[in-house]
């Protein structure tokens, strides 16, 4: 059975940083894109960045364009989401996502198969 576990999340001041981790287990992701969405409030999930599996190729969303940086260990099974300069607005619930669509990081909700429970970040100001 595929898992996906997110951890690291918390709360943070304005312009704080944190580092979201998401293992998977059950198989490996290793030739394949992995994803981080988050879902405020009120508000649909969105995409937040996503990662070739040689982590060579990264998509951001334009919101964490420069903030945040997704990277990825392959013999961890793992993917992270480094999330610096942090501002109330990215205060949401943040999931991982795995797919076994392979190619170019993917933005897509439907391109994933695999989905976390997901983790909270509060940003306070």
């Amino acid at each position: 059975q595929v898992q996906l576990v997110e951890s690291g999340g918390g709360l943070v001041q304005a312009g704080g940083s944190l580092r979201l981790s998401c293992v998977a287990s059950g198989r490996t992701f290793r030739n394949y894109p992995m994803g981080w969405f988050r879902q405020a409030p009120g508000k649909e999930r969105e995409f937040v960045a996503a990662t070739a599996w040689s982590g060579g190729t990264t998509y951001y969303a334009d919101s964490v364009k420069g903030r945040f940086t997704i990277s990825r260990d392959n013999a961890k099974n793992t993917v992270y989401l480094q999330m610096n300069s942090l501002k109330p607005e990215d205060t949401a619930v943040y999931y991982c996502a795995a797919t076994l669509r392979g190619g170019l990081p993917k933005s897509g909700q439907n391109d994933y198969d695999y989905w976390g429970q997901g983790t909270q970040v509060t940003v306070s100001s």
